[in-house]
This record gives structure tokens, sequence and C-alpha cells, in this order.
């Protein structure tokens, strides 16, 4: 198993319940609440999110084959808690921007350098 398969385990496993609620709430982030598309249950993760021209836009530090990422493709949505408010969000796509030009610039730096270049990009409903 990579080391990223591994991170991202320990992540899903341990770090998002231990950090999960404070790091939700702090600016810049929020929490992702998706089901399952197997199990039918409710998942809660931490995730950066910005808006950019009316939609959500999320970082995804581990790619497009993760759990939740194909969890909220096949549901076609989720609900995402976020300043405080919940938004119900639809039409999930995933996009590659490796130059992320419409991504703010001080997020922009550290994505660059995590060298994260997959997004997915939701509509408010």
């Amino acid at each position: 198993m990579s080391i990223q398969r591994r991170l991202a385990r320990f992540n899903k496993i341990v770090a998002n319940r231990i950090i999960g609620r404070p790091m939700a709430r702090m600016p810049g982030f929020g929490a992702l609440f998706h089901t399952g598309r197997r199990s039918g249950r409710l998942y809660r993760i931490p995730v950066k999110v910005f808006r950019r021209d009316g939609v959500y836009v999320l970082p995804m530090p581990y790619g497009p084959d993760c759990d939740w990422v194909r969890n909220v493709v096949a549901a076609g949505g989720c609900e995402l808690r976020t300043h405080g408010r919940r938004v119900k969000l639809a039409d999930p796509h995933v996009i590659i921007d490796e130059r992320q030009h419409d991504i703010p610039a001080h997020i922009r730096f550290v994505l660059l350098r995590l060298g994260i270049k997959h997004f997915m990009v939701l509509n408010p409903v």
C-alpha cells in the first residue's frame, strides 16, 4: 500500500474523528455530509472549501478514487456545513486543474506544494 493510501486510511479511521469537528469550524473549512454507496450510512468529513463564481470548490488531496468522492458522485450531491449554516449541494463533477488559475493565491500556494490537482465542483441547490 502506498504512503498516500496509508495516510488516507489513517485520516479516515483516526484523524477525522479526532480533529474533524474543530477543523470543520475553522475559516475556509467545512464539514461534508455524504451517504455511503453500499452501507447507506451518513458520513461526516472535514474538507477545505472555497467559493468561486457561485459554486463550491473542494480540493481532493487523495484524488478522485477516494470513498467520499465516489459517494458524493453516486448520490448526485451532499450537504456542507460551513460558516455556521448547512448548504445542500448538487451536480458534483471532478476537474483536474494543474495550474489552478481560479484558486485564491494563498490556497494555490499550498495546494501546488502538496501536488493537489483534483477538485470537486458543486452547485448550491
